[in-house]
C-alpha cells in the first residue's frame, strides 16, 4: 500500500498571505496536498492561483466548490487554467454545498444535486477533452436549444490546450447516493468526520455500489479526509480545542432535520448526544454545545493525543481505506502546526 498522503486546508477567514509562507514551510517538510474551500469566504481559485505562484511541488485542489454557483463549463475552464498555472499540479473538489449557503447567499435554488453532480463531471471532461461540446442533460443542455435562445448558439471547444484531459476530481459526499456516484465517477471522495471504526458500516454499500460501474481507468477511489489534528499529552485541552468546530458543524449547520453532520453523528451512535448539541447551538448557547460534544466522538473522528496513540489511529484511518489525511492543526502556532505535520509525516513513511 502506498504511503498516506498530507494535505492541509486552511481556515476560511485567515490571512491567506501568511498561510501560504506556512505552505511553502510544509511543502518542504512533505506536504503533498494544499486544498482551499470555498464557502461565502474569499473564491477558492484566486487563492489558489496565487499558491500555486509560490509552490512548486505540493498539489492543490479546491476543497470544495460547490456545483451550483458557476456554470459546468466555466468551471471546466477554471480547473484547465488552474491545471496550467500550477504545472499539472491541480484536483477539482466539487461539492453540492447545502440550501443554507445556496440559496441563502448566492440566490439559486438547491435542486437536483446528484443529477447535477453527473452532469457537471461530464461536462468538464468533454471540455478538457477539447470536444465541440453538445450536451442534452436533464439539467443542463449545450448550446441552448433554438426554441430557449437565439437560436444562434452552435457547439464550440476549449481554445487553449490543457496540460490534461483528465484533471483528477474529488467529490465531498455524506449520503449513500452522493456516495455511490463519488465512487462511481471520480477519482476521489471526501468525507466528513470519517470514524474508521463506523466507516464501512455506514457507507460499505454505497461505495460498493457505486464501485462496481467504476470505469477502470479512474484508478482506485482516493479516500480524503479531514482530521483535526493535535499531537501531546495533554489530550483534555486538545479535545477542547477540537470542540467548537464539531459544535459549529453538528449544531448550527442547518436547521432540525436538515443537518447533515447532525445526522451522520447519529449514525454513528451518538443520536442523544446529536440532538443535545444541536439544541443548545440553535439556541445560542454554544460554549454548552462544545461541551456536551462526547470524548468518545472527538477521539473517533480526530487524532488528538500522544505521538502513540496518533500512530494508533493513524493506522485505523488507514485500514477503513484513507488515503490522504487533510490535517486541520488545532495548534496555535506556526511552530506547533509544522512540527505536528513533521509528525504525521514520520509516522505514515515507511521504510522502503
Amino acid at each position: 500500500m502506498a504511503v498516506m498522503k498530507l494535505g492541509i486546508q486552511p481556515d476560511y477567514a485567515g490571512d491567506f498571505r501568511q498561510v501560504v509562507d506556512e505552505i511553502v514551510e510544509l511543502e518542504s517538510v512533505g506536504l503533498d496536498i494544499a486544498f482551499v474551500a470555498e464557502a461565502y469566504s474569499f473564491d477558492a481559485f484566486g487563492q489558489l492561483g496565487y499558491l500555486a505562484a509560490r509552490t512548486s511541488t505540493v498539489q492543490l485542489g479546491t476543497g470544495v466548490v460547490p456545483i451550483y454557483t458557476r456554470t459546468p463549463s466555466l468551471l471546466a475552464m477554471t480547473a484547465a487554467g488552474m491545471d496550467y498555472v500550477s504545472g499539472g499540479r491541480f484536483v477539482l473538489g466539487l461539492g453540492a454545498s447545502g440550501p443554507q449557503v445556496i440559496e441563502g447567499f448566492h440566490g439559486v435554488p438547491y435542486d437536483a444535486p446528484l443529477q447535477r453532480t453527473r452532469e457537471v463531471v461530464d461536462i468538464c471532461r468533454a471540455v478538457w477533452r477539447r470536444e465541440k461540446l453538445e450536451y442534452a442533460g436533464r439539467k443542463y443542455t449545450i448550446p441552448l436549444p433554438a426554441d430557449r435562445g437565439t437560436g444562434l448558439g452552435k457547439p464550440l471547444k476549449l481554445i487553449n490546450q490543457p496540460v490534461r484531459e483528465r484533471i483528477p476530481i474529488m467529490i465531498a459526499a455524506l449520503g449513500p447516493k452522493n456516495v455511490a456516484l463519488a465512487a462511481e465517477i471520480a477519482e476521489a471522495w471526501e468525507p466528513v468526520f470519517f470514524f474508521p471504526e463506523h466507516a464501512h458500516r455506514v457507507w460499505g454499500d454505497a461505495l460498493a455500489e457505486g464501485k462496481a460501474k467504476r470505469d477502470p481507468a479512474l484508478g482506485e477511489l482516493e479516500v480524503v479526509v479531514n482530521v483535526q489534528v493535535g499531537i501531546g499529552d495533554n489530550v483534555a485541552e486538545l479535545r477542547d480545542r477540537a470542540r467548537p468546530h464539531l459544535a459549529l458543524y453538528l449544531g448550527g449547520m442547518g436547521a432540525k432535520g436538515k443537518n447533515f453532520y447532525n445526522q451522520l453523528a447519529r449514525t454513528y451512535g451518538f443520536e442523544r448526544e446529536a440532538e443535545t448539541v444541536q439544541d443548545l447551538y440553535l439556541a445560542g448557547r454554544k460554549k454548552e454545545a462544545e461541551a456536551a460534544i462526547p470524548d468518545e466522538l472527538i477521539d473517533g473522528v480526530c487524532l488528538v493525543g500522544p505521538r502513540s496513540h496518533v500512530a494508533e489511529r493513524l493506522a485505523a484511518f488507514e485500514a477503513a481505506g484513507v488515503t490522504t489525511i487533510n490535517i486541520m492543526a488545532l495548534e496555535d502556532t506556526r511552530a506547533g502546526r509544522l512540527a505536528s505535520t513533521v509528525t504525521l509525516r514520520e509516522l505514515t513513511r515507511r521504510p522502503a
